[in-house]
């Protein structure tokens, strides 16, 4: 299976983006985290997961006389290679483009279910901005992006931290218009 249409899978993603953040859970954990899939299709999508190589299984133990297992995402398995996307066709990207937009939409609508709900101390928003930039500019936009990021997303889970799920979307927008000709 392509790993656009794995990954795209409204569940399947929900159980990938459970693990962002260098987590490592238990099927109960996501049970517990995605409370609003039912038990047998979590367990099926976890086993897709695995069978392709996105989850990998770490650890093992003896629970009530069944097997419980511990599984880390494994990150270059689970994101879309450049070659997989320049094959994709527009309509590919459209619903790729809709699953992760709609993920964003389930991650938000949680949130702001929560009890403790409170985006200023929470340090949650979104906003949107226009920039322009030529082509260099926009490459140097990204490696600068990259390097803050990057170092960021080795940090492990521990006391203090909470987990942060940053979303960004690029879009190309309009060319300049032509300066006017001067007469």
């Amino acid at each position: 299976m392509p790993s656009a249409d794995l990954l795209l899978h409204p569940v399947r993603l929900r159980i990938v983006q459970a693990f962002l953040g260098d987590r490592a859970l238990t099927t109960s954990d996501l049970r517990a985290e995605l409370a609003d899939v039912p038990a047998a299709s979590l367990y099926r999508h976890v086993a897709r997961l695995v069978a392709a190589g996105v989850l990998t299984v770490v650890s093992e133990r003896r629970v009530r006389g069944a097997v419980e297992r511990t599984y880390v995402l494994r990150t270059a398995a689970a994101s879309i290679d450049l070659a997989e996307v320049e094959r994709m066709s527009r309509e590919d990207h459209r619903r790729a483009f809709m699953a992760f937009v709609a993920g964003l939409l389930g991650d938000a609508d949680r949130y702001l279910e929560r009890d403790d709900f409170d985006p200023i101390r929470d340090g949650a928003g979104y906003q949107l901005a226009g920039l322009w930039l030529d082509d260099a500019e926009f490459t140097e936009f990204i490696r600068e992006l990259t390097r803050v990021i990057r170092p960021r997303l080795a940090n492990a889970p521990q006391a203090g931290r909470r987990r942060r799920i940053l979303g960004t979307v690029l879009l190309p927008g309009e060319h300049a218009p032509d300066p006017p000709s001067g007469g």
